[in-house]
């Protein structure tokens, strides 16, 4: 195919801009995506932090269930002892005897409980610590990103509309080339590509040492094809 060397980078910049534009695809603005992944994983460390929370609540309840029934049974030893002190019948202070040794038994597996507790409960909060410090510092990265995603989204709004780029490039070239170039172009999704001085920018294979030759010595006006993929090579030096 034949095109003046004036109007092949024009070739070359129609083709490389249809290509990014995927056949329509729209593209995802990476800034956007980073942020959706920091809200996901916010999300999981907030879940986290929710879960070290309840632990801790769940243990402070238990401790305080402890301290209640220690409380009462405190009393109950108060009152068994006192009651000792007046009973004169023999059966009666067997009783309270029994009843006095069972309370001071269940006083002390209660202390054992309320230190195991205390010292789970220290761990808990430790835990609980690490996971706001965690939820601190994606707080302030999801900020970081938003702005930058904005930023992107806006930046993404205000860029010009490549379809009116491709419709200026497509008016400056001849419409026996731009027939030539999308028959190439439906075939293999590329149509013209750069010469890179070895091989083909279309499919990135290193052409024989033979064809790069014969690519370099074309008639300056002549485009070449890529012997692999077809595409019209648009030699830039």
């Amino acid at each position: 195919m034949k095109l003046s060397q004036e109007l092949q980078p024009v070739l070359l910049e129609l083709a490389n801009l249809e290509r990014s534009q995927g056949h329509g695809a729209k593209k995802e603005i990476p800034e956007q995506a980073e942020y959706d992944k920091a809200k996901e994983e916010h999300k999981r460390l907030l879940d986290a932090s929710g879960s070290a929370q309840m632990a801790v609540d769940d243990m402070e309840t238990e401790i305080l269930r402890i301290q209640a029934d220690e409380r009462k049974l405190r009393q109950r030893e108060r009152d068994d002892k006192a009651q000792l002190g007046a009973a004169t019948d023999p059966e009666t202070r067997k009783d309270l005897e029994h009843d006095l040794y069972a309370a001071k038994s269940r006083i002390a597996d209660l202390m054992s409980e309320l230190q195991e507790a205390h010292n789970e409960v220290h761990a808990l909060r430790s835990n609980l610590d690490v996971h706001g410090a965690k939820v601190s510092d994606s707080e302030r990265k999801l900020e970081v990103l938003k702005r930058a995603a904005e930023a992107a989204q806006e930046a993404a709004a205000n860029r010009p509309d490549p379809q009116v780029r491709i419709g200026e490039l497509r008016e400056q070239l001849p419409a026996d080339v731009l027939e030539e170039y999308e028959t190439v172009r439906e075939e293999n999704g590329v149509g013209a590509a750069a010469f890179t001085g070895r091989g083909c920018g279309g499919c990135f294979i290193i052409l024989p040492p033979a064809e790069q030759n014969a690519v370099r010595n074309a008639a300056a006006d002549e485009l070449p094809q890529c012997s692999d993929c077809g595409s019209y090579l648009v030699r830039l030096v």
